[in-house]
């Protein structure tokens, strides 16, 4: 992703806390490192700025700092040598940082209690962008700052626009598309790969690891959710996450899965006949669910709500009377997130989301879901995941029966 698009995402945000927000400063949190997990920054963070590699990182949003160059202002934790002997070098700041991140003025943390009191004398606004916590949970980081400086500083008002990043997330740029349509290629090729596998006697979690194999093979560096591998009862729970049965002759292998690549994720599902071929039973209920997802997908379009791709989907699955079998929501948007940020809004030239109908009949063991990830264009629906194979004809020839 270039660095002017974030910049050009910056000044975005810049001009809707001038006009709409009367000049209200922000503050973005990439948030800390948990443990031993993969570190990832909260997405909004990184959305404006495309790092993924400093945590405790905090990005200043003034806009009416009469310094051009210091209306965003990069935080970074102080170097610590003996910590990064262990974690890894950072570097320094200087001309070569700035060019790399696209921000002119970096600073670290011991600076930002003076640079964020002076932007709030000025201003006498702040305004919270991150999501708002319910009531049993913590302030969200920004609220929780922004109270201790009101508190210090008389006549500060505090606003919120929780919706101002969820509505610029939710319509994907060229560059964002072409980030998840790679994704989805890597994505294809590990499907392609499991298809080439399957057979009885195999554990789920092999097949897991094929996957696994192929994504890094395609310079993914990671899943972009816990994959679901589930065969034949497995492959009506949902959520399944064990992945560690064997797959039996007869049965149908589910698979709910996909790469990430530079931030963006995909997400396809695909529900395979163990044997290579469906039973008679199996495909009559397969192509319920293939019908039902063209419907949805048919239904992506400008002005139309995650609502309506639900009932065109849900419309074919009733109608055929399984609609007491079809327990869960059709899609999600898609993007830095796997359930990317979802504003209140219609749909727009640009989003990125997933079709997933389901039937589950767990008494025939049975669970078949057929899930791609569709961009919403203004000439319509387009399918970024078709090439994985999805009719019967097509997997059955995949995986060479």
């Amino acid at each position: 992703m270039p660095a002017a698009e974030y910049a050009s995402r910056r000044e975005r945000v810049l001009a809707e806390l001038k006009s709409k927000q009367k000049g209200a400063v922000a503050l973005l949190f990439a948030g800390d490192a948990r443990g031993e997990d993969p570190y990832r920054p909260h997405p909004h963070f990184e959305y404006l700025t495309g790092i993924d590699d400093e945590p405790g990182a905090m990005l200043l949003l003034d806009p009416n700092e009469p310094v051009a160059s210091r209306r965003a202002v990069l935080f970074l934790r102080p170097l610590d040598p003996e910590v990064e002997r262990w974690d890894g070098l950072r570097e320094g700041i200087g001309s070569s940082l700035r060019t790399r991140y696209g921000i002119a003025t970096i600073m670290r943390h011991r600076y930002l209690g003076r640079t964020l009191s002076t932007a709030t004398v000025r201003a006498k606004r702040l305004c919270c962008l991150h999501p708002p916590a319910h009531f049993d949970q913590p302030l969200s980081p920004d609220l929780d700052l922004f109270r201790k400086l009101a508190e210090r500083i008389p006549g500060t008002e505090i606003v919120a626009d929780a919706d101002l990043l969820p509505r610029m997330r939710a319509a994907k740029s060229p560059a964002e598309v072409a980030m998840i349509r790679h994704a989805a290629s890597i994505t294809r090729a590990g499907f392609l790969a499991a298809m080439r596998s399957i057979r009885a006697g195999l554990d789920e979690y092999q097949v897991e690891s094929t996957l696994d194999g192929a994504y890094r093979a395609g310079n993914s560096r990671r899943h972009a959710f816990r994959p679901i591998v589930g065969a034949g009862i497995n492959a009506t729970v949902l959520h399944y996450h064990g992945n560690c049965e064997p797959l039996e002759s007869g049965d149908l292998v589910l698979i709910d899965s996909g790469a990430e690549f530079g931030g963006y994720a995909s997400d396809v599902t695909r529900t395979l006949p163990i044997d290579g071929r469906f039973t008679k039973r199996q495909r009559e209920i397969y192509e319920i669910v293939l019908k039902a997802l063209d419907a949805g997908i048919k239904a992506c379009r400008p002005g139309k709500r995650l609502s309506d791709v639900d009932a065109a989907a849900r419309k074919v699955v009733t109608a055929a009377g399984y609609g007491d079998c079809f327990p869960h929501g059709t899609g999600h948007h898609l993007g830095l997130e796997v359930h990317d940020a979802t504003p209140d809004e219609p749909l727009r030239v640009g989003a990125v989301l997933t079709v997933e109908p389901g039937i589950y009949l767990p008494d025939e063991r049975i669970g078949i879901r057929i899930e791609d990830d569709i961009e919403v264009t203004a000439k319509g629906p387009r399918n970024l995941t078709r090439d994985v194979p999805r009719t019967v004809a097509e997997i059955e020839r995949a995986m060479g029966r």
